[in-house]
């Protein structure tokens, strides 16, 4: 055999060991690193507090400790991993608790609408309804006197009669041969009191005449020249517009005289209201609508029969 042959047999046979040789290197580490790899398992079970390394012989005498540091933790397995994530998720598809909330008497509960454009609809607690009001009986207008006062009094005037605010017919008076109606007046200027007349039937033809050709555009209200009447002129300083007549108590007023000389204006508000009150006329509102009544209802007692009813 060759000198070659040979060499090239023992290149082989150490090539051989070489390559054995490097696989038991590997055996031996990979062996190596499985047993690392539980001991730091087994320390990372462990309290993380570094041990104290003492003598055996003196165990109870307090000499310094030596703190060993806490090894790096593992890194979580891929299994530890999957199993947080099927945790995680069945947390997720479990519904959420129901919870019941009161609300307080005086709660508003607010309820959302569907439609993002309309507005949310407010419920609110019904309130305690309070107890329905008495209403008090309301005073008639055209009521009767009252307690203490009678309908009926002494004629004041011949041509009045015993009720109140009353006066006799023209038929009545025209029989009784009265053609004039007296009554006081008093001068604004000079003061003079003094009586004064009319002729009955040509004043009432000439108030009645007006009235009745007016009536449609007065519209139940007095005209001004009712509502400032124009005086007589005075007897004795001949001052124009300026006797007035006399008006005292309510009771004794000549509501006649005042119909024939167109004086009615003179009284006041209230004095018109007693008339109305007793002649059973709506009593409420402006002066010239009472004022309008009064006129009225003077030519109905005159004239009974007459168109003043219509």
């Amino acid at each position: 055999m060759s000198n070659n042959g040979v060499n090239g047999r023992e290149d082989e046979i150490n090539r051989k060991r070489r390559h054995t040789s490097d696989e038991i290197t590997a055996f031996r580490e990979l062996e190596e690193d499985e047993d690392n790899e539980l001991l730091s398992l087994s320390l990372s079970f462990r309290p993380s507090r570094g041990r104290r390394i003492s003598s055996p012989g003196n165990s109870h005498s307090q000499q310094p400790s030596l703190t060993l540091p806490s090894p790096p933790r593992p890194p979580i397995s891929q299994s530890v991993q999957q199993s947080s994530m099927s945790i995680m998720q069945n947390l997720l598809r479990k519904p959420p608790p129901q919870l019941t909330l009161q609300p307080s008497p005086s709660h508003q509960i607010y309820i959302p609408s569907l439609s993002m454009s309309s507005q949310p609809v407010v419920y609110h607690e019904p309130e305690p309804q309070p107890a329905p009001r008495q209403t008090r009986t309301r005073r008639n207008p055209t009521q009767a006197p009252g307690e203490g006062k009678s309908d009926t009094i002494p004629a004041p005037y011949p041509w009045s009669t015993n009720r109140r605010a009353t006066v006799h017919n023209l038929e009545y008076l025209l029989s009784k041969r009265i053609s004039t109606i007296s009554g006081e007046v008093q001068c604004k200027r000079c003061e003079k009191q003094y009586e004064m007349e009319y002729y009955l039937r040509e004043r009432f033809d000439a108030v009645a005449t007006y009235l009745l050709e007016k009536k449609s555009g007065m519209h139940e209200r007095a005209p001004s020249i009712w509502m400032n009447p124009v005086l007589p002129t005075c007897r004795f300083c001949e001052q124009e517009n300026s006797a007035k007549p006399v008006i005292s108590k309510k009771r004794e007023i000549n509501w006649l005289f005042l119909l024939l000389g167109q004086s009615i204006g003179c009284c006041t508000l209230d004095q018109l209201k007693y008339f109305c009150k007793h002649t059973r006329n709506h009593r409420t509102g402006a002066k010239d609508r009472i004022l309008y009544l009064a006129y009225l209802t003077l030519c109905k007692q005159l004239v009974p029969s007459g168109p003043f009813n219509c």
